[in-house]
């Protein structure tokens, strides 16, 4: 396995043409660089969009990490019109969690964070509710209670936006207020929620009420990015498990919750991994 703390990822998209890999490698091989994972996806056979992930080993380069990424720019980028970044494993992403009083998914990602398999800072969890704050303390992350109502709104969003700053990533494990599109326009493709159904179907409250009142086969989750547009956004990762007419609502929010914790982690960990490019409203996911 490549180590890790030398590990470099670089994510490309742009106009599909003839020469791209052999351009990126080249660049890279001159420098110095042992590619050691690439995958690719292009929308046509002709004349489509190119999207690329490329891992990289960083240990025998000849140029600084600013130099490089200019030398790139100049050398590679511009000519295929690209989108492009890169990142570096080594430069732990910090990561802010956002709960109510549903622990299920929020447990998980610390869980994973505590045992090095979510590669991440995590600075805190801010919920609207105490509850949790024992939850949290064991796992010696800060926990912060910003209390929502329909008279403090605004404020209390400011305050959690205050809170929110430094991070690169926040994630809603079941936080149950809209955030402002103001807030979401602060944090493009930053910021990550669970679900509780399979969109598009049963948005809104009580999504187990409502799927076991409809007879429902298959229950699922979905993680997405938030957008301005209410549980519309890139969608990342859904998963379902089946269910039948012999469980009832409180099974059904067991066997829902089961999916919702396991498909938010794996959504995290991808972007954390920089193993998702956004395009529109659809997300390539190079897992």
């Amino acid at each position: 396995m490549p180590n890790t703390n030398t590990t470099a990822r670089l994510l490309i998209t742009c106009p599909d043409k003839p020469g791209i890999v052999s351009a990126v490698s080249s660049f890279l091989y001159n420098h110095g660089a042992n590619i050691t994972d690439l995958d690719q996806h292009s929308t046509e056979p002709e004349g489509g969009t190119y999207f690329m992930r490329l891992e990289f080993q960083t240990p025998h380069l000849d140029l600084s990490r600013n130099v490089l990424a200019k030398a790139f720019e100049e050398a590679v980028a511009s000519r295929y019109n690209m989108n492009w970044h890169i990142s570096y494993a080594a430069d732990l992403k910090k990561v802010a969690i956002l709960v109510s009083k549903f622990d299920h998914a929020m447990l998980e990602l610390l869980w994973r964070w505590s045992r090095c398999t979510l590669p991440c800072q995590i600075t805190s969890v801010i919920s609207n509710h105490p509850d949790l704050e024992s939850d949290v303390a064991s796992f010696g992350v800060p926990f912060h209670v910003v209390p929502v109502n329909k008279d403090n709104k605004a404020e209390a969003e400011a305050r959690i936006n205050e809170l929110l700053q430094g991070n690169d990533l926040i994630v809603l494990a079941r936080y149950m207020q809209i955030l402002s599109p103001d807030l979401v326009a602060r944090w493009p493709h930053k910021i990550i929620n669970i679900h509780h159904s399979f969109l598009p179907a049963f948005v809104g409250a009580n999504p187990y009420q409502q799927a076991h009142d409809k007879g429902v086969k298959l229950i699922g989750a979905t993680a997405h990015y938030v957008t301005a547009d209410l549980d519309q956004g890139p969608i990342i990762e859904q998963d379902v498990d089946r269910v039948s007419h012999r469980h009832d609502v409180d099974i059904l929010r067991d066997l829902g919750q089961d999916v919702e914790r396991n498909v938010l982690a794996r959504a995290v960990k991808w972007h954390l991994e920089d193993r998702i490019i956004v395009h529109g409203n659809k997300t390539i996911v190079f897992n």
